[in-house]
């Protein structure tokens, strides 16, 4: 995949911007798109939500554009196009227009909205206490509520899913009480393969060559060459529920935690998935270093990130297995016990790290070839989630 610049993301940005201005007033209901704001368009939008609403910022100058009032705890994901955030709510998934800092009436109704998953030209909502699952092209975000692809699975659970180039569905299988694997289903719907062997499963990521990976308690589910291939840990116990993947690598980045009955683990040590030959290494974080399940992510090209408690950013080269280069970003943090609770957290886009640093108010723009901080801002509020919309695909 061809590295995006952030001066083509901004270019991307001006030139959809314009058409959507001139197309003029559009009727504001579910199933179409919402009217242009009449305030100039944000650019590159970066959403960071706060206790009591979200600001939307420029991505370039870190200047708060809007302030969007909303209660209770609210998450945030890319939408998958230029333009749109996914705000996930007490009351289901709601589209929020970056470039115009407007919420519309796109929504997903449904108790419990989940995992927001992008790749390739398909972004795919899981609702877990519905068990349904919604994917459709992001692009089709700029006419309205996308008339896209759905299935349900045959019980509720907190799961995710995500669709394939060629049209296969991979979707975790569960209960409200136990998670124990995934199926794969062909484009019209049928089942062409299943596996149990995933205790817990968590997660999912994409590596290079369109293979999945999910998380389980005892190693890694993958799907490729149309079958599910259990890659085992060595421990009995080792959850592995957050991962990340790139089109640049054939090795998945991941979590990894061995204390079963940890109300709180602070991970020491982290893995690394070779999706080509099925194999897991566990790498150490440096000495008195753990991380947060935001704190995974994926550079242009294909390095992994880890922000660690001592409040740098380590760069991991995944075919060495190793971390290669550690940058200052904030200062050292530890992690709350409350999943909810404020943390250092990361949003990846093209060349640039968007990083949050709760305790000091703070957002940081950080460059990936050099690892030089290009700007901060400081916030009224205490930034807890972050993301913003991503270049078309």
């Amino acid at each position: 995949m061809d590295v995006i610049t952030m001066k083509e993301i901004r270019v991307r940005r001006r030139i959809l911007a314009l058409a959507v201005l001139a197309t003029g007033a559009l009727a504001a209901c579910g199933n179409e798109a919402p009217a242009p704001s009449s305030a100039a368009a944000i650019n590159d939008p970066v959403a960071i939500t706060y206790d009591g609403g979200i600001y939307v910022l420029d991505g370039e100058t870190l200047e708060v554009e809007r302030t969007l009032p909303m209660a209770g705890f609210n998450r945030i994901n890319p939408a998958g196009d230029a333009s749109n955030v996914f705000v996930s709510t007490s009351a289901g998934f709601q589209v929020l227009d970056a470039v115009n800092g407007t919420m519309t009436d796109i929504a997903y109704p449904g108790e419990k909205p989940g995992h927001v998953v992008r790749h390739g030209d398909r972004t795919i909502l899981f609702t877990d206490g519905t068990g349904e699952v919604n994917s459709f092209d992001p692009e089709e975000l700029a006419n309205g509520k996308p008339q896209g692809r759905q299935y349900k699975t045959a019980v509720p659970h907190h799961g995710v899913a995500v669709e394939l180039a060629d049209g296969t569905m991979i979707v975790t299988l569960g209960t409200e009480e136990s998670r124990t694997g995934a199926i794969a289903l062909d484009p019209a719907g049928k089942e062409i393969a299943r596996s149990e062997k995933c205790p817990g499963v968590h997660g999912e990521a994409v590596a290079q060559g369109d293979v999945v990976g999910l998380g389980c308690e005892d190693g890694v589910l993958l799907f490729k060459n149309g079958a599910f291939v259990k890659v085992q840990s060595e421990r009995e116990y080792s959850r592995i529920g957050n991962q990340a993947g790139s089109d640049a690598s054939p090795v998945l980045l991941g979590d990894y935690k061995i204390e079963p009955d940890a109300e709180l683990e602070n991970p020491t040590h982290f893995s690394l998935i070779d999706t080509a030959t099925a194999k897991l290494t566990v790498v150490p974080m440096p000495s008195g270093v753990s991380y947060s399940f935001r704190s995974l992510n994926r550079g242009p090209g294909g390095e992994g990130l880890i922000l660690g408690t001592d409040g740098k950013l380590h760069v991991v080269d995944p075919a060495a297995a190793k971390i290669t280069k550690s940058w200052p970003v904030v200062a050292a943090w530890k992690e709350p016990v409350d999943w909810q609770q404020p943390r250092p957290a990361m949003f990846v886009r093209g060349d640039v790290a968007y990083v949050t640093e709760p305790a000091a108010k703070k957002v940081h723009q950080l460059n990936l070839t050099s690892g030089e901080i290009i700007a901060s801002a400081t916030l009224d509020g205490v930034p807890n989630e972050i993301s913003g919309t991503l270049a078309g695909h």
